[in-house]
């Protein structure tokens, strides 16, 4: 199979509460199964990348955000697909959560954090995340 030339575009959320950072499993039997991510999804046409977001967080988790600001982008090339993920800093507004389209999610601290398998793709940004302590206040 050939890979494509054109990124997938992705949003995906560093939402805080109260110091903690929300982090969601991917469902066993999609790509990448079972490994912990940002949550967040692809762009559609016309669309912009925050009210993706915002969009895909409450379909997702029933979860609202607030997106503040552009925090890094990271393109990475899988052996079947091409991604353009596009990482914002946003806060928690209302709702308790419920994994609709996710195995499971949680709130976890800086300490923790190190404890979860991720994606290859966010390799550099967990880097950044361990080491940015004042967006964890």
């Amino acid at each position: 199979m050939k890979p494509q030339s054109q990124p997938i575009e992705v949003a995906a959320g560093l939402i805080f509460k109260d110091g903690r950072l929300l982090i969601a499993q991917r469902k066993e039997k999609a790509h990448l199964g079972g490994l912990w991510e940002f949550p967040g999804g692809k762009k559609e046409h016309g669309e912009t990348l925050p009210d993706c977001l915002v969009r895909e967080i409450h379909e997702e988790l029933q979860i609202q955000i607030v997106v503040d600001s552009f925090y890094q982008q990271i393109d990475h090339r899988y052996p079947d697909k091409f991604v353009r993920l596009h990482f914002y800093l946003c806060r928690w507004q209302a709702g308790q959560g419920s994994a609709i389209g996710c195995q499971d999610f949680k709130w976890v601290d800086l300490k923790q954090l190190a404890g979860f398998a991720f994606p290859a793709a966010d390799a550099a940004l967990l880097s950044r995340l361990l080491k940015d302590d004042a967006i964890w206040k």
